[in-house]
């Protein structure tokens, strides 16, 4: 990957990150709180809907950037000779360099999230009094809390997303001829989006509630699957799709947003 790509796959990944998350926050809060033990209504409701966005705005750019730089990267690496050098092979280069972005992008956004969502929660807290509170009770390992359920529900959302925007990139520009224009890229990001992120709901609300629940309980330990059970046993199917419309919603709104000015910013860059 030559140095003028890299820095292109930096600045637009930092960009799209920033305008996808301070643009879509209100209906991350939404979700946070539908997906929160105590509920809606008590953690929050549509009140201080932008509490927690200056952990957002700190994260999203280098979390983004280092994704995009992870995925490009391995993308050319992958590409450039071998087995997986192959057409047919496409899917599967896609596949692994998203799974790569994504364990790399986590060790940014993790501690972000953290912070976020129970700011999120508890309206009446600052982001950085959240912050002070987390390190004095957990230290820097509960900023870390929840690495493993996140890195499990993103791996899969790449798994879905990631080859599907390419094919669909792919299958729409043969259909027409030539490259597609960013808003038609932007389309097949929101498609892509839509579907991964109802599939990855269930992972979602499991890494909400180990986020979210309190330091030294069971739900904390960050156990998926007994999460998961747990969800099931008391709030049945439903819960464990809870938040899937505002998700979907801010996943589909944001996968136009984010691949969208991706590809915009990199194209204007190269």
């Amino acid at each position: 990957m030559e140095r003028r790509q890299f820095i292109a796959s930096l600045v637009a990944g930092g960009c799209a990150g920033m305008c996808v998350d301070l643009t879509l926050f209100p209906l991350d809060t939404i979700k946070t709180r539908l997906q929160s033990q105590q509920g809606f209504y008590k953690a929050g409701g549509f009140r201080g809907i932008y509490a927690g966005v200056p952990s957002a705005a700190v994260g999203s750019f280098p979390n983004a950037a280092a994704f995009f730089v992870t995925y490009d990267c391995t993308k050319s690496l992958l590409g450039a000779g071998g087995l997986l050098a192959a057409p047919h092979m496409a899917p599967v280069t896609h596949m692994l360099a998203a799974s790569l972005g994504e364990i790399v992008a986590c060790l940014i956004r993790v501690p972000t999230e953290v912070v976020k969502q129970r700011t999120q929660a508890s309206p009446s807290s600052t982001t950085y009094h959240m912050l002070l509170a987390t390190l004095r009770e957990e230290g820097v390992r509960g900023l870390y809390r929840g690495y493993r359920s996140t890195v499990l529900r993103e791996i899969p959302f790449s798994l879905v997303q990631f080859p599907l925007w390419e094919y669909l990139k792919t299958l729409w520009s043969w259909r027409q001829g030539h490259t597609l224009y960013s808003w038609q890229a932007a389309v097949c990001g929101a498609f892509a989006g839509a579907v991964a992120a109802f599939v990855t709901t269930p992972l979602d609300v499991a890494k909400t509630r180990i986020m979210l629940a309190k330091a030294g309980s069971t739900t904390a330990s960050g156990n998926i699957p007994l999460v998961l059970y747990d969800v099931w046993r008391s709030r049945g199917i439903s819960g464990l799709f809870a938040g899937s419309i505002p998700r979907v919603t801010f996943i589909s709104m944001g996968g136009f947003i984010f691949l969208g000015a991706y590809e915009k910013v990199r194209r204007t860059l190269l």
